[in-house]
């Protein structure tokens, strides 16, 4: 495979300082340029990060001494460095999707963490393995942009990371799923916090997160739409409701889900356990780096999955499940988790960049 020079914008913030970490043994990606904001740009990224480095690793030897890029002043620059750049800067929403469409206008394409173009209907959200065909729409997004090489792509919240891909094998085999209820326990990565930053949630569990229901709700139906004259139609159904929390854990977002399907459309366990076990994706097809080997992982232990113990399962990137049994008013209820920094954040862009390498859309023209 040929390898492709990377830049991070919003590099200093705790996604994007997963991203340069992710990047230092990456086979395929060269991190060439680091951005973020007026008042790192100019610094070395060593010296930008100094006292907010919440990795659990080391800063990458390669990047430390990387000098800081302006994200907004220096577009053509960066663009000009390199193949295409991931994007986790920390701004309002209409200031992030103006600034990931002048790099995409710079024909330098994005890939994405955050939120603001997720219902942008030519712009694919894509969990690697659920719908990887939605990449499809990128030509009538270069349309609408003028653009030859140029687009945004990115992934979904990383809340729904721990229940989509759970249900996903079961609606693709044909069991109607019609309604869902989940509630989601949220680690205080999500917020890009650490214990010592947000000491108040030692000991304590938030039944809020802004926006997260609603995200948590829709998004999944964006994932389950299909691509459309040239645009993403989302999915009709199913129903899904949800309640969020912030919990006391580091990192690792579970869920608790609750499934009805529709009369005569409703599998034994025993065939829901099979379709996880042998549930594979276009991620594991083309055999992506990031791609976790086994998807999803069935545990029968009553205390499983716990956070501690699973969410780094291969490299974070894979779903944990357990806990599946008949419910009095659903008809299934079950537990995922899936670590929501690397699956559910900087490594489920990855995973995405890497489909989008593999599938010919990074190539220079």
């Amino acid at each position: 495979m040929k390898t492709y020079k990377v830049g991070v914008i919003g590099g200093t913030g705790m996604v994007g300082q997963r991203f340069v970490t992710l990047m230092e043994h990456h086979p395929w990606f060269t991190l060439t340029a680091i951005a973020a904001s007026p008042r790192s740009a100019g610094k070395t990224y060593e010296e930008a990060v100094a006292g907010r480095w919440a990795m659990k690793t080391p800063i990458p030897e390669q990047a430390k001494s990387m000098v800081v890029l302006d994200a907004q002043a220096d577009v053509e620059k960066i663009a000009g460095m390199v193949d295409f750049v991931f994007c986790a800067v920390d701004m309002k929403k209409e200031e992030i999707r103006a600034l990931e469409e002048r790099y995409a206008k710079a024909e330098c394409p994005v890939v994405s963490n955050n939120s603001a173009h997720r219902w942008t209907e030519d712009v694919p959200m894509v969990v690697p393995e659920l719908n990887a065909a939605h990449i499809e729409v990128i030509p009538a997004q270069r349309a609408r942009l003028g653009t030859k090489r140029g687009f945004i792509a990115v992934k979904s919240n990383c809340s729904i990371q721990s229940y989509a891909p759970l249900l996903t094998p079961l609606m693709l085999a044909g069991y109607d799923v019609e309604r869902v209820l989940v509630c989601t326990y949220q680690a205080i990565s999500g917020a890009g916090k650490t214990f010592e930053r947000w000491p108040e949630m030692v000991d304590n569990l938030i039944p809020y997160i802004g926006g997260e229901e609603e995200k948590s709700e829709q998004e999944p139906l964006k994932v389950w739409g299909k691509v459309e004259g040239g645009k993403i139609v989302k999915a009709e159904g199913p129903a899904i409701t949800a309640q969020c929390f912030r919990v006391a854990v580091s990192d690792g977002h579970t869920a608790a889900v609750f499934v009805k399907f529709a009369p005569g459309k409703k599998p034994t366990e025993e065939q829901i356990k099979t379709l996880w076990k042998d549930f594979k994706g276009r991620a594991q097809e083309l055999n992506l780096p990031s791609a976790p080997k086994q998807f999803i992982h069935y545990f029968e232990e009553p205390d499983r999955p716990q956070a501690r113990l699973d969410r780094d399962l291969e490299g974070g990137m894979a779903i944990s499940a357990g806990r599946l049994r008949p419910d009095s008013q659903y008809d299934y209820k079950f537990v995922g988790l899936s670590h929501n920094t690397l699956r559910g954040a900087a490594g489920g862009a990855v995973l995405l960049a890497e489909l989008l390498c593999a599938e010919g859309y990074m190539d220079r023209q």
